[in-house]
């Protein structure tokens, strides 16, 4: 899911929360058979943690916040949310939620789109308090809590001209991305987002709290990278930092009209452009009824060379706003909110090669699918065409959960729908379902040897399997997961589970 889920993981609970203050409207959860266990455990964790860590009910602003999702299609009322502030407090919460066989889920920014993948019934832990960024100038490393966006992330290391490898779009978790994978504009250059990790706070699920690296705990290192929420709760990650100065680009928005010359445009950079600053990302995209092409245009330098881009700009279009600019006012192009409250599923198509007939394959999917499932209230269907080199998985160190393999890298297509009816839930995805598989098929026809390549996993709909996501890698995840986990606790809690 686009960087779809931030499955981040961590927690703390606070005695305060018992406290009901004066202006807020608080009621306790009433306790019947159906809400007696969480109930226990959010009272028990409200008890244990320091007044620090706070428990919510429902009622209060933070219990609604804790609670959002930007996908109505994974919105739950949860019995209580628990923002955690320490990592002690963490690690009490998740002995009393394994005691008590609460469900849990464990939010980092809310993007995750796939039911219950960070939201639950039980208790909803809320990483906010978990919110500082520190650049570290010695090694060119920033250290981030898992409560933060990565807008905010760019944003502060602004002032050190750095950047760092992080989500494409606005409001997007930290948690997630680097615990997913997470693809970029800069990862042409630098690889993905868990390529980037350095270290990771990690509080296990016996309640002890452990720094992961590469030397410290192989194992770990390896599996947080990619694996989620499985083996306890991340909640700081320390990442490699790159110089950045201003960019060149922009959108360019099209009108269906255009969307042959727009193609040709993007199968010739596929095919001629090599330089690792270039990136662009295109969107054929059907919204309440209208078709049209948007296209991203990235490089990474203030000036863009001659004749990366030229045929995009000289194509007629609606809409255009090209410029140097600052890196993080391209990564507002893609505004998340605009399709805040939709219901939501992702899915993902590997690419080896981005041509003619292939695009035109996809605007066909776009026009088809649009018009076939707006009766089913379909607001908006988006086919995203990223254009990648064959190099970028070149730049891990070590081993990593996602990608099973790194024998080359690819383009993709991430598909998004968005609808509002919940009675069209398994229509939507049957039908994302079987444009995907169309797709393959038909990419597989065209002599692309895509079919078995690994799914990304923050762009994958709810019913895809482990293996299709994770590969020859899934025994060694199971493994890993059990000897950490042994009672299962982060099974309590949603999302792919080994």
């Amino acid at each position: 899911m686009v960087a779809f889920a931030e499955l981040a993981l961590s927690f703390v609970f606070g005695l305060t929360a018992l406290i009901i203050p004066v202006a807020s409207s608080v009621s306790l959860p009433e306790r019947d058979a159906g809400n007696v266990v969480q109930g226990t455990a959010c009272e028990q964790i409200a008890m244990e943690v320091s007044p620090s860590s706070v428990v919510y009910y429902t009622g209060s602003d933070e219990y609604t916040k804790d609670n959002y999702h930007w996908a109505a299609s994974n919105n739950q009322n949860s019995q209580c949310s628990f923002e955690p502030a320490t990592t002690k407090d963490v690690g009490i919460a998740l002995r009393i939620l394994g005691q008590t066989q609460a469900p849990f889920g464990i939010k980092s920014g809310g993007h995750a789109v796939n039911a219950g993948f960070s939201s639950t019934p039980g208790v909803q832990i809320a990483l906010n308090a978990f919110s500082d960024i520190v650049y570290n100038s010695a090694t060119q490393t920033v250290t981030v809590g898992m409560g933060v966006v990565w807008d905010e992330v760019y944003t502060a290391l602004e002032q050190y001209n750095m950047t760092v490898v992080g989500a494409k779009a606005t409001n997007i978790g930290v948690g997630g991305v680097v615990l997913g994978g997470g693809y970029s504009y800069l990862t042409n250059q630098y690889g993905l987002s868990s390529d980037n990790v350095v270290a990771l706070e990690l509080v296990l699920p016996n309640g002890t709290v452990t720094d992961v690296t590469s030397s410290t705990n192989p194992d770990l290192f390896f599996a947080l990278r990619g694996g989620f929420n499985n083996f306890g709760i991340v909640t700081r990650v320390t990442l490699n930092t790159y110089p950045q100065s201003k960019v060149w680009g922009g959108l360019i928005t099209y009108s269906q009209d255009q969307w042959e010359e727009v193609s040709l445009a993007i199968a010739n950079f596929g095919a001629n452009v090599t330089d690792p600053k270039a990136f662009v990302y295109n969107s054929f995209s059907y919204i309440s009824g209208v078709a049209q092409v948007l296209s991203i245009l990235f490089y990474d330098a203030p000036t863009c060379p001659d004749g990366i881009f030229d045929e995009f700009l000289s194509i007629h279009h609606l809409d255009t706003d090209i410029s140097t600019r600052s890196y993080i006012s391209i990564i507002q192009f893609l505004d998340s909110d605009i399709t805040a409250g939709l219901r939501s599923v992702f899915h993902w198509v590997a690419m080896e090669n981005v041509t003619m007939p292939v695009l035109n394959m996809i605007a066909k999917e776009t026009l088809f699918w649009g018009s076939e499932l707006t009766p089913s209230s379909a607001q908006t269907l988006v086919y995203g065409v990223a254009v990648c080199l064959p190099t970028l998985y070149d730049h891990a160190t070590s081993p990593t959960a996602y990608p099973p393999s790194r024998s080359r890298g690819y383009s993709f297509i991430e598909m998004y729908y968005g609808w509002t009816d919940s009675n069209s839930d398994n229509t939507m995805l049957n039908a994302i379902n079987a444009s995907a598989q169309n797709m393959t098929q038909t990419l597989t026809n065209y002599g692309q040897d895509i079919a078995n390549v690994a799914v990304y996993p923050n762009s994958a709909p709810p019913d895809m399997s482990l293996d299709r996501m994770y590969g020859n890698n899934l025994p060694r995840l199971q493994t890993i997961k059990n000897a950490v986990d042994p009672d299962n606790v982060m099974g309590l809690a949603g999302g792919w589970k080994f």
